[in-house]
């Protein structure tokens, strides 16, 4: 998938309205991103990481990858 303009250099997106985290380099899913950027309700992060995407209580979404591929999900 092709990254938003505005997220070129960012990889993690999160949904403030469902505190869901989608990797913009694994997500199968286009619409997801693109509803997202249309309602406006996104967030990134500093650092751009998913540990730090969970520090702030987010979950990666189901259709962003698999999840076994997550260190943090897998124990690592």
């Amino acid at each position: 998938m092709e990254r938003p303009v505005r997220f070129e250099q960012k990889r993690y997106l999160g949904d403030k309205r469902t505190q869901v985290v989608h990797d913009l380099d694994a997500c199968t899913d286009e619409s997801i991103i693109d509803e997202l950027m249309s309602a406006e309700t996104y967030i990134c992060f500093g650092p751009d990481t998913l540990p730090e995407a969970r520090n702030r209580g987010y979950k990666r979404c189901g259709c962003c990858g698999d999840p076994a591929d997550d260190p943090v999900a897998a124990g690592g």
